[in-house]
């Protein structure tokens, strides 16, 4: 069972590792264009619709996909002056309880209201609201249930790694993957 559990927990963080470094690459995609944007309208009097979205899709995507990139990392905004000083097994039961009742239960919930949003717009197969924008809004908001789901899935190797801490086998924390 401890040996599942570690796999689980190896195969969940490599996923959003992954992840989050792939899309860490759109930072510098969306400084790119951002750039040639601006120099377009300003020095050129060009512009297109379409390119201006691309950075508002590429924005959207960072922070979305990147969520559990963050969680791994250990990077989500926690009341670090009750949890930083108690004990590993404290932090633990913190961290089990915190994925059980607080962040599951919100993935489930954002999977469940999300997906009628997300269907309709793949059934109309939605486009941009703007003359010339992107015409994939359907595609930009499937992004919420793939976020929800890797939030999720890091969620349960948190929870996962806390019960492998509390039975005595801790493993790597996500601080020693930094």
């Amino acid at each position: 069972m401890k040996t599942a559990l570690h796999s689980i927990v190896t195969r969940l963080d490599a996923l959003n590792d992954w992840v989050g470094r792939a899309v860490a690459w759109l930072t510098l995609t969306m400084a790119v264009v951002t750039f040639i944007v601006v120099t377009l309208r300003y020095g050129f009097n060009m512009g297109w619709i379409w390119m201006q979205e691309s950075v508002v899709y590429m924005h959207g995507i960072l922070f979305m996909l990147a969520a559990g990139y963050t969680l791994l990392k250990e990077g989500h905004v926690r009341v670090d002056i009750f949890y930083r000083p108690q004990s590993v097994a404290y932090k633990a039961v913190i961290d089990l309880l915190g994925a059980l009742l607080l962040l599951l239960p919100t993935c489930f919930l954002i999977l469940y209201y999300g997906y009628p949003y997300v269907a309709e717009s793949w059934k109309v197969l939605e486009d941009s609201k703007e003359a010339g924008g992107i015409p994939g809004v359907f595609l930009l908001k499937s992004i919420l249930l793939l976020a929800a789901g890797l939030l999720g899935l890091q969620g349960l190797s948190q929870a996962a790694r806390s019960l492998l801490t509390l039975a005595g086998e801790p493993t790597r924390s996500p601080e020693e993957n930094r």
